[in-house]
């Protein structure tokens, strides 16, 4: 029997000791179903896994019951299964008994021969409740219940009467101990009632429940039941039986409204920490549906009488009644809950609930209203109840988010309708519609700021995001049309205003009721340009086959014609231009603007015609870019000329450059791709992610054609030693922007000061507390000259004429002058704290603006990694790393860093390609990977330096891989020099690389590493340069091997140590050397090693080990190449060395040294001898030990009494010392020892074992017969506990 058995009850443990003894002796006394029981030890594993407290054990238990039962055919077995499992139900776990009474319930169900009513006998015999004893009394009950739930659920309770009506009486009985089983017997009462039918209820439950029907207003249980029974037999409870059980024959009416609305409460908070809706108040909402008392209920019973109670579960209840009634109800009944003040409330609690630690319901109710909007299939009853909840508004703004994801089930025609009933809204507000609130704060805070225009204003900005909303939901089934309608939409009431209604601009039929504002137009504006990015970003929509290839390939930014969406606006947005008579824009075009908006077009036309013959993804792109910024005038106008005056000619340059190349021009002028540069840097200032993405787009075609001038401009913006000047006139232009044009929606709370006054007092009190620090600092003696000049004309200061009294002229001027002084002062204070702000803003917004177009040289250096130009951002990068990690790092700043330091890394020195044709920059590209090993040297930041070392290895990479005539050298060909080039310690070919002046610039920093004690260098970078390039093994060993005696300190000589070990090891440095420039390695090596270990003189830090371990490593590798390829060196001197090293105080404190040590004294010849054990000489002692100190079974011994404790523990010692031979054993290994045997009296005591010094010595583990004896002469000196110990001892021995 497998796992560890818990017995459920004491009856199954009685049980299983007679059906399975321990001894021959308890087995004659067994009865025939025992001895049955004890040949199939697995049968009875069934009913321990069964109580077990995992799920999946459980149920295979069960399983493998019935399949078991099945097979056996055995009658015992089944009568002895049902015996055990009714006796399981009232376990005293609870993970047991549903377990035995889902058992029970499958054993009833495959074996129909076993009456119910049997059963049921069973269960009141064993579980009896008017026998149990008190104690008993709550298990006893539980086992009725799973008892009479296994009946239930065995399927066969509907087929015997008697059983039936016996299983409901029981559970009658049991629904009067609700201290124990709480609602449970009702439930399952319920439960029964709905699977029987009608005819079996009237004839055998009617009679049975006619109490509990009667009383049915009494207790939710009891109504529950009465409501499941006139749902489900509508034929038995007709209105005449229901006048004779509860006088009317209704439910709900009026004169119950006041029972109905208590049991609803009690209901209510029956279920508070579950927080679901009741089902008793649901099936009570469906009942007043049935008798078409629906608005009585609603009205009487839930708004008038549950939501008065103004407690959270019964507000809660009212809500989830509310989102249960939307699948039930008629079109004609929604209003009724939709205009009621229980949604009132639902919105005023979504409100408040913003503020922290507070529950909110919205997600709750957004499920119910998904889950409605989901299964409805009626457009009429979708916009409904989408309408209700949108008319829901707190002064005006909705209380369900603008993003609200329901509308992603909605029916194409209740799409159309609600965008239509949004626009109309937005339009001509009809605010009556409107189920409209205020909070208790906002009304104690009113004030003539709340006027209808502002509900308004707060209505539109609601709708706006609303709108787009629709569109960016990608699940929200749409079309091209209702796209371009709304995109449409927004525009023309961002920048354009209506003159006449004309057919041809439908934008112009609607009459604004109200007008709008500036702020709603920059709102509008802001969603639009918003809109024109996610419209960048839109798969192709339709559903024909085309449609489909087109999304299948991830085109984006198209429609389902191949045109761009922002080109259909920019085509619109000129339709509107054109047609001045009947509207005009907000902002009409000036001249020149209007020209450069003309001249776009030409240029769009012309390119889109050049792309449909050449098909160029450069062409699109420019095309692209030039829409977005021919767009942006509507935002911008002043820049957005010059930006489109520029790109033009860019344009028409880079497309002609062919052409323009045989031409000379002049040396100041710009290229074309420099110009770009400088206006894809400015439209990266902007606050437009559209913009930025674009440009990057285009930035990307344009790499191939850049130059060194152009990506020095990108560069120098990185630049953190460069004058911010300009730089700063860039971001203030577009902190400018994001104020005018990004006007963020405003959140509820804040809309309505519920935590204005907390965030204005911290404000407040932070003001005061600089302003105070400020005037501290800011008082100079000029301020100090006017404050005592002021004072002494006002003969305010102490003098000769200061008792004389001045009159009230000279103290209302002096208190004018006074004020003024201070008014200025203050004034001059706020000045300098206005500029520092705006010096702090400046200097986040250009960090920010950095940060974007750190996204340019990424582009850059993945689009072209073999472009020479990628040596010229090396320095600049690691310029902008230095400074980062100097200064003092706030999170925008460590962003930063992350960011530059990631891609120079992973796009720059682990880039796969580099640059093939690099010969002509040979001493260029030398000259900057000295630069940038120096600058590695020079570093106090490990991080930095290492930043620095890798620039010098990709470096090293890109001239080794280039060759004289600019072709990268083969693989044969290195493979041939491998052979060839051995004399020169060339492992292979080195292109165009300067071996013996890369190989200084390398030396100096492996020397500066290893002789100086403060290094950036670490061992790591070396070991590195030597994986990757393992040609400079050669030519750096030698001062490894010198830097193991003659390194600063400890730590650099064990990481000279590290390294000479991975240059033994790799093959290529044998390769590279003659057979004695090897052997003589060898010998250095060793010798080093030797002179290194005999300077160590004690082990009292950690270094000193770390040396020693890692010198003890390498000597292990030269002494395994020595013996291996028979070197001739001498290995004599090496022994000594390192026994008397073994002798230094603290040798021994390290396993890993000592086992090292070891491991080169085998090399060496020497034997590693063995740790004598001191188990035999305790065993030797443990018998005299034993008849020592044995004493009388009953009296306490010697040794536990105090004063000859200590005594005993020395005699004890002394045998041990006279049997180990009188040796003294070594530092730290008594205390080991002493600790280890204070732990087994401990344990010993606590388990009531022994009480003689011979238990408290560890029991040896070869002999067996000995600690038998031992433990049974232990268990002799404990009175009263002989056999319980014997038997224990027994066990363990077995």
């Amino acid at each position: 029997m497998s796992g560890h058995r818990v017995p459920v009850s004491e009856m199954e443990e009685e049980e299983v000791e007679n059906a399975v003894p321990s001894s021959p002796k308890r087995s004659q006394g067994t009865d025939l179903r025992a001895g049955l029981l004890k040949q199939n030890r697995q049968f009875l594993d069934f009913f321990w896994d069964i109580a077990k407290p995992e799920q999946a054990v459980r149920l295979a238990a069960t399983e493998n019951l019935v399949q078991y039962l099945k097979s056996s055919e055995k009658a015992d077995e089944l009568k002895y299964t049902l015996k055990r499992l009714v006796e399981g139900l009232a376990a005293t776990r609870e993970t047991a008994r549903p377990g035995f009474s889902l058992a029970l319930a499958q054993v009833l169900q495959f074996f129909e021969e076993v009456p119910l009513i049997t059963v049921l006998e069973l269960i009141k015999e064993k579980h009896n409740l008017q026998k149990v004893k008190k104690k008993l009394f709550r298990n006893a009950a539980f086992g009725n219940f799973f008892g009479v739930l296994a009946l239930f659920q065995s399927g066969r309770l509907t087929k015997e009467p008697n059983a039936l009506v016996w299983s409901v009486q029981l559970l009658q009985s049991l629904a009067e101990h609700r201290e124990y089983l709480k609602d449970l017997p009702r439930k399952t009462l319920v439960d029964i009632l709905s699977e029987l039918p009608e005819a079996t209820f009237e004839e055998l439950l009617l009679g049975v429940l006619q109490a509990d029907l009667s009383s049915a207003l009494s207790t939710p249980e009891q109504l529950h039941l009465l409501l499941v029974g006139i749902q489900k037999f509508p034929g038995v409870l007709k209105p005449k039986r229901l006048k004779k059980l509860l006088g009317s024959s209704a439910i709900v009416t009026m004169e119950n409204v006041p029972k109905l609305v208590e049991l609803l409460k009690m209901a209510a908070k029956s279920v508070k920490k579950e927080q679901s809706l009741p089902a008793m108040g649901l099936d009570l909402l469906r009942v007043s549906l049935k008798e078409g008392a629906f608005q009585l209920f609603w009205r009487e019973v839930v708004e008038n009488g549950l939501l008065k109670d103004q407690s959270g579960p019964c507000s809660y209840m009212c809500f989830r009644l509310l989102g249960s009634a939307l699948p039930l109800l008629s079109l004609d009944q929604l209003p009724v809950l939709l205009k009621g003040s229980v949604m009132q409330h639902y919105g005023e609690h979504v409100v408040i609930a913003q503020l922290p630690d507070r529950f909110k319901f919205a997600p709750e109710m957004e499920g119910y209203v998904d889950s409605f909007l989901e299964g409805c299939a009626d457009p009429e009853q979708q916009l409904a109840v989408l309408l209700g909840f949108t008319t829901l508004t707190n002064e005006g703004y909705p209380v369900v988010p603008s993003q609200w994801k329901v509308v992603r089930h909605l029916r194409p025609v209740a799409l159309q309708r609600y965008i239509d009933w949004l626009k109309t809204m937005f339009l001509t507000p009809d605010m009556d519609c409107l189920l409209d609130f205020s909070t208790r704060r906002q009304k104690q805070n009113q004030d003539g700021a709340q006027t209808p225009e502002r509900h308004v204003f707060r209505l539109r900005k609601w709708i706006i995001p609303r709108l787009t909303g629709i569109l960016e939901n990608s699940h929200v089934v749409k079309g091209e049309g209702q796209v371009m309608d709304i995109a449409r939409f927004i525009f023309f009431h961002a920048f354009f205003e209506a003159k006449k209604v004309t057919c041809s601009i439908p934008e112009t039929e609607a009459v604004l009721t109200a007008p709008l504002d500036e702020a709603t137009r920059a709102l509008m504006g802001y969603s639009f340009f918003s809109l024109l990015h996610h419209l960048n970003c839109l798969p192709v929509l339709g559903e024909t086959p085309q449609d489909a290839a087109l999304r299948e390939k991830r085109v984006l930014g198209l429609t389902a014609d191949g045109c761009l969406w922002i080109h259909h606006m920019v085509r619109y947005a000129d339709f509107l231009l054109t047609n001045g008579k009947y509207v005009q824009a907000v902002t009409p075009f000036t001249k020149e603007q209007r020209s450069a908006w003309n001249r776009m077009l030409t240029s769009v036309e012309d390119l889109q015609k050049r792309a449909e013959q050449t098909h160029s993804v450069e062409t699109s792109a420019f095309q692209h870019l030039l829409l977005l910024v021919g767009i942006h005038l509507f935002k911008t106008p002043e820049e957005g000329v010059d930006l489109l005056t520029d790109l033009q000619d860019c344009i028409e340059k880079a497309l002609n450059k062919k052409r323009k190349r045989k031409s000379k021009a002049a040396d100041d002028e710009p290229e074309w791709v420099e110009v770009v540069v400088e206006i894809l840097l400015s439209l990266f200032a902007q606050p437009s992610r559209l913009l930025r993405q674009v440009s990057k787009s285009v930035f990307s075609r344009i790499c191939p054609h850049m130059t060194k001038r152009g990506l020095q401009l990108i560069l120098d913006v990185l630049d953190p030693e460069d004058a911010e000047d300009e730089e700063s006139a860039v971001v203030v232009t577009e902190e400018k922007d994001r104020r005018k044009g990004q006007p963020s929606e405003d959140t509820i709370e804040e809309e309505e000061g519920m935590e204005s006054d907390e965030d204005s007092s911290d404000g407040e009190a932070d003001g005061e507390g600089l302003s105070d620090n400020e005037e501290n600092e800011d008082v100079d003696e000029t301020f100090r000259k006017q404050l005592i000049q002021v004072l002494q004309e006002g003969n305010a200061l102490g003098g000769e004429d200061s008792d004389e009294e001045a009159d009230d002229e000279a103290m209302m001027s002096l208190d004018e002058n006074l004020s003024a002084l201070f008014a200025d002062q203050k004034k001059r204070i706020q000045a300098k704290k206005d500029e520092k702000e705006k010096i702090r803003k400046e200097k986040i917004l250009r960090r920010d603006f950095k940060t974007k177009v750190l996204d340019l040289v990424e582009v850059f250096l993945t689009k072209q990694p073999e472009n020479p130009l990628v040596f010229t951002i090396i320095e600049p990068l690691l310029s902008v790393i230095e400074q980062s990690m100097s200064s003092d790092a706030t999170q925008q700043e460590q962003d930063f860093l992350q960011k530059t330091a990631s891609i120079f890394k992973n796009e720059l020195c682990k880039a796969k390609r580099y640059c093939r044709n690099a010969a002509g920059l040979k001493e260029e590209l030398h000259a900057m990977l000295e630069r940038s090993v120096r600058r590695a040297c020079k570093q106090s930041d490990s991080a930095v330096a290492l930043y620095c070392f890798s620039a010098s290895l990709y470096l090293f990479r890109v001239l080794k891989g280039n060759t004289t005539d600019g072709n990268e050298a083969t693989e044969d060909e290195q493979k041939s020099c491998q052979g060839t080039a051995l004399e020169s310690g060339q492992v292979w070919s080195t292109g165009i690389l300067d071996l013996p002046r890369v190989t200084h610039v390398y030396q100096e920093a492996l020397t500066g590493f290893m002789t100086h004690r403060n290094s950036a260098l670490t061992a790591a970078m070396f070991t590195d340069l030597f994986n990757r390039f393992p040609i400079m093994y050669k030519q750096l060993v030698d001062i490894i091997v010198r830097s193991i005696t003659n390194g600063a300190r400890q730590h650099q000589q064990g990481q000279a140590c590290v390294l000479l070990q991975k240059a033994v090891q790799t093959p290529d440095l044998k390769l590279s050397m003659t057979a004695a420039e090897w052997e003589q390695l060898i010998r250095e090596s060793t010798s080093q090693i030797v002179q290194s270990l005999k300077a160590v003189n004690e082990f009292k830090v950690k270094v000193d080990q770390e040396k020693v371990t890692h010198c003890l490593a390498l000597l292990s590798v030269l002494i395994k190449k020595v013996n291996l390829q028979k070197l001739d060196v001498d290995l004599t001197i090496v022994p000594p060395v390192l026994q008397a090293l073994s002798q230094q105080e603290g040798f021994g404190k390290s396993i890993r040294l000592d086992d090292l040590y070891w491991n080169v004294m085998k090399l060496l010849g020497y034997v590693r001898p063995k740790k004598a054990k001191k188990v035999k000489a305790q065993v030797e002692n443990t018998p005299a030990s034993v008849n020592k100190l044995k004493k009388k079974k009953g009296f306490l011994p010697e040794t536990k009494k105090r004063k000859k404790r200590k005594e005993a523990a020395a005699e004890v010692n002394e045998q041990e010392n006279k049997a180990d031979g009188g040796k003294q054993p070594s530092e730290g290994a008594q205390p080991a020892v002493t600790k280890k045997k204070k732990k087994n009296r401990k344990r010993k005591a606590g388990r009531g074992g022994g009480g003689n010094a011979v238990e408290q010595s560890p029991a040896p583990k070869k002999p067996k017969a000995q600690p038998e004896k031992k433990i049974q002469e232990t268990v002799t000196n404990i009175p009263g506990k002989t056999k319980k110990k014997k038997k224990k001892a027994a066990m363990q021995l077995e």
